[in-house]
C-alpha cells in the first residue's frame, strides 16, 4: 500500500452554508480515494468591522507548505470577499509557484484550472414547485448585480425554465439587487406601492434577498404566503429558522467541490476508476412554510438543535456528542477557568481539559511557536521556523497529553508531522489560527472524520476564541511576572529571580546532590568604559550574559547579579566537577561569542566556583561567599601574571 496522498482545501469560514457544501463535496470524494484532507481556513469574515481579528486570521494561509500535497483545492467563491484582494493575491501566488496541481470551484483564478459551479438544475426545480405545484404564473425574480456573473447565470436558468412551461418574464419581473436582504426589501416596497405589478411569486436568487421580501412584505400588510409566495436560493439557517421558515434549495457546490477532486485524482493517479458525486436534489430542496406548502418541520427541528441554547444536558445518552452546543461551552465556566491559571502550563493543561467540548472529534493538536511567551508576532509577516505541539488531546482515552516534557518541536513547513505518518488514517485535519489580535500564538489543528462536516460549528469557534485569549493573558501576565525576576539588559535572571529559584532547587534536593556555585566577574570593565565610553562597557555586559547563559548547562540557571557581576547556579551530583576545566570551557565561550564583534580590545573575565555539602542543606549564602572569595582570588592571579609579562 502506497503512502497515503494529501489533498490541501484553502477556503473560508467551513461552518457557514456554503463553506459546509464545499467540505461535504471534498470529503465525501477524499472518503472514497482514501486521502486526507488539511483546511486551512479563517474563522471569521475577511472584512470584519473589528480590523485586529482579520488580520490576525489570515495567518492560517501562511501555515501550509504547498509542496508538501498532492493537490490543492481553492474555494475561490468564499475569497469574493477579500475586497482588498490581498489575502487571495498572495495566496494563489503561493499555490502557483509551489508547481503542485491545483483546482479552483466556481470563480476561475489565473493560471488555476476552474471547475465552473452549475446551479441549474437546482435553480429550475425551485422553479417548477412554484409553478408547478402552486400553478403560478406571474413571477418576480431577483437576482444579483447587474453584470455580476452567477447573478445573470441564476437570472437566465430561472427565466428559461418559466419559458419552457410558456410563462412570460416580462422586464419589471426581471429585478437585480444585491444578494442582501436589502435589494429585498427594496422589491417589496416597490410592490407593495404598485411601482411594480403585485406577481403571485417572488423567486429571489439567494435566500438573503428572499428574507428581506417577506419582512417588508408583512410590514406592508401583504401576507405571505397568502398573497405572495416567495421562495429563495442556497438554504441558510437563517431561511429555515425564520418566523416564515423560506422555501429553498441548496446551491451546487458539494457537486462542484466533489469535481474538483476527481479532476486532480486524474491527474495524481490517471489509471484510477473515478467514482462521481451524485447530488440528491430531493434532500436539497428544503420546502418552509413561504410558499403555503406543509413545511418540513423535521429539517427544521435538526437545525434548531444544532442552534439551541440548553442548560442542561443528558450525557448518559448514548448519542450525548451530538448535543454539543454553545449552551454548553458558555454555561460550564470554561473561559473563567482557562483565564484563571497562574501559569502558562497550567493554563495550556486547563485547555486540554476543557477539550470535551469538541466532541466528536478524531485528535486535537494546539501548536505554538517556541517563543510565544515572548514579544507580540504577526504570522502573516512571518513563520517560526519551528512549532511545538504543546498539547494533544485524543478520542482514544489512554492517549494525548498536556504535561511539558511530553511536549515536541518540528520544522513548521511540516505543519503537523502526524498527517504525514504512515499509520495515518483518512481524516479531515482542520488548522485554525490562534491569535489574538494581529499578535499569532500559534494554530489549532482540529481531527474529525470525514461525516463530521456538519458540525464545525460556532463551539468550536468560540472555543477558540477563549483559547486564543486565555493565552494571550497568560502571556501577558507572564511577561508581568518575568519583568520582576528577570535583569532588563540582559534576560538573565535577577537577585530576585535568582532566590526564588535557590528555594526550589533547595526544596527537590536529595543525598546525592549538591549545589554548585559560579561568580564571573567582567575583567577591565572601567578600562573600557573609560577608554571606549560606557556604551561599549554595556555592550561587553551583553556579550559576558551570552556567555554564562551558553555556559549554564541541564537545569543549571544564569543570573545577573548586578553591573558586571554574574553567576551561574545548579543542583546536580557534580561528583566529577573540575573548576579548572569548567573554567577554560567558559573562556572558550567568551572568545567565541566576542570574536564576531572585532573589538581592539580583548575581552576577559574571572571566575571562581565553590560546591555546597552533599544534602544540599549548606546555606546558599555561605557556599555563595567561598565561590566570590575563589573569583577574587584568580582575577588576583590573573593580575599578577600580566603585569608580570609587562
Amino acid at each position: 500500500m502506497g503512502r497515503i496522498k494529501n489533498i490541501c482545501l484553502l477556503t473560508n469560514m467551513p461552518g457557514e452554508t456554503q463553506g459546509k457544501q464545499v467540505c461535504e463535496g471534498v470529503f465525501s470524494q477524499c472518503q472514497k480515494y482514501g486521502y486526507n484532507v488539511a483546511v486551512f481556513a479563517t474563522l471569521n469574515e475577511f472584512d470584519l468591522f473589528v480590523k485586529e481579528i482579520p488580520e490576525g486570521e489570515k495567518a492560517v494561509y501562511k501555515i501550509p507548505d504547498f509542496s508538501r500535497f498532492d493537490g490543492i483545492v481553492i474555494d475561490s467563491v468564499s475569497f469574493l470577499t477579500d475586497h482588498s484582494g490581498r489575502i487571495a493575491e498572495d495566496l494563489y501566488r503561493s499555490v502557483r509557484v509551489s508547481g503542485v496541481p491545483a483546482v479552483c470551484i466556481s470563480t476561475p483564478v489565473d493560471g488555476i484550472h476552474l471547475i465552473e459551479n452549475s446551479n441549474d438544475e437546482a435553480l429550475r426545480r425551485i422553479c417548477r414547485h412554484v409553478t408547478e405545484v402552486h400553478q403560478c404564473k406571474k413571477v418576480c425574480i431577483l437576482t444579483g448585480p447587474q453584470g455580476n456573473p452567477e447573478a445573470e447565470s441564476r437570472l437566465q436558468v430561472l427565466t428559461e425554465e418559466l419559458q419552457r412551461q410558456g410563462i412570460d418574464t416580462p422586464k419589471e419581473y426581471r429585478v437585480y439587487g444585491d444578494f442582501w436582504y436589502t435589494s429585498g426589501e427594496q422589491l417589496a416596497k416597490k410592490i407593495a406601492s404598485g411601482e411594480i405589478t403585485r406577481p403571485e411569486a417572488v423567486i429571489a436568487a439567494s435566500d438573503h434577498m428572499a428574507l428581506g421580501v417577506i419582512q417588508a412584505l408583512m410590514d406592508a400588510g401583504i401576507r405571505v404566503p397568502e398573497d405572495i409566495i416567495v421562495a429563495g436560493f442556497d438554504l441558510t439557517d437563517q431561511g429555515m429558522l425564520d418566523e416564515i421558515p423560506l422555501t429553498s434549495i441548496t446551491s451546487n457546490f458539494a457537486e462542484c467541490a466533489a469535481k474538483a477532486v476527481d479532476h486532480l485524482v486524474g491527474i495524481l493517479e490517471p489509471e484510477r476508476e473515478i467514482m462521481p458525486f451524485v447530488p440528491d436534489y430531493k434532500r436539497m430542496l428544503h420546502i418552509g412554510k413561504s410558499c403555503g406548502c406543509s413545511y418540513a418541520a423535521d429539517d427544521v427541528m435538526k437545525k434548531f438543535n444544532t442552534l439551541i441554547y440548553r442548560t442542561h444536558r443528558n450525557f448518559n445518552r448514548k448519542d450525548a456528542e451530538n448535543y454539543i452546543d454553545i449552551g454548553l461551552l458558555m454555561e460550564n465556566y470554561i473561559f473563567e477557568r482557562m483565564i484563571a491559571s497562574e501559569t502558562p502550563d497550567q493554563c495550556i493543561e486547563n485547555v486540554y481539559k476543557s477539550g470535551y467540548v469538541l466532541a466528536p472529534y478524531e485528535d486535537f493538536y494546539l501548536c505554538l511557536r517556541e517563543d510565544w511567551l515572548g514579544e507580540e508576532m504577526d504570522l502573516y509577516q512571518k513563520m517560526p521556523e519551528k512549532m511545538e505541539i504543546v498539547l494533544h488531546r485524543s478520542a482514544e482515552e489512554d492517549e494525548g497529553f498536556f504535561e511539558k516534557e511530553e511536549r515536541s518541536t518540528f520544522d513548521s513547513s511540516l505543519m503537523l508531522p502526524q498527517m504525514f505518518a504512515e499509520d495515518a488514517k483518512p481524516c479531515a485535519y482542520y488548522f485554525s489560527p490562534v491569535h489574538f489580535g494581529r499578535n499569532g500564538i500559534g494554530y489549532a489543528v482540529l481531527c474529525r472524520r470525514f461525516r463530521d462536516y456538519e458540525k464545525f460549528d460556532q463551539v468550536y469557534r468560540n472555543w477558540l476564541r477563549f483559547v486564543s485569549s486565555a493565552l494571550e493573558m497568560s502571556r501577558a501576565r507572564n511577561a508581568l511576572a518575568e519583568l520582576s525576576v528577570r535583569d532588563k539588559m540582559t534576560g538573565l535572571y535577577n537577585r530576585r529571580g535568582m532566590m526564588a529559584c535557590v528555594e526550589k532547587m533547595q526544596s527537590r534536593a536529595d543525598e546525592n546532590k549538591r549545589m554548585l556555585v559560579g561568580v564571573i566577574d567582567m575583567d577591565g570593565l572601567k578600562y573600557i568604559n573609560d577608554h571606549y565610553g560606557h556604551s561599549e562597557g554595556d555592550q561587553g555586559i551583553l556579550r559576558l550574559g551570552e556567555a554564562v547563559k551558553a555556559f549554564a548547562k541541564n537545569d543549571e540557571i544564569s543570573v545577573r547579579a548586578g553591573g558586571d557581576e554574574f553567576f551561574v547556579i545548579g543542583l546536580n551530583d557534580y561528583d566529577d566537577f573540575d573548576a579548572e576545566r569548567a573554567i577554560r570551557e567558559f573562556d572558550t565561550i567568551l572568545e567565541t561569542i566576542t570574536a564576531r564583534d572585532h573589538k581592539e580590545y580583548k575581552m576577559t573575565a574571572s571566575l571562581g566556583f565553590a560546591l555546597g555539602e552533599k544534602g544540599g542543606n549548606e546555606d546558599f549564602e555561605v557556599i555563595l561567599g567561598r565561590a566570590d572569595a575563589e573569583m577574587y582570588r584568580n582575577k588576583q592571579m590573573r593580575k599578577n601574571s600580566r603585569d608580570r609579562l609587562q
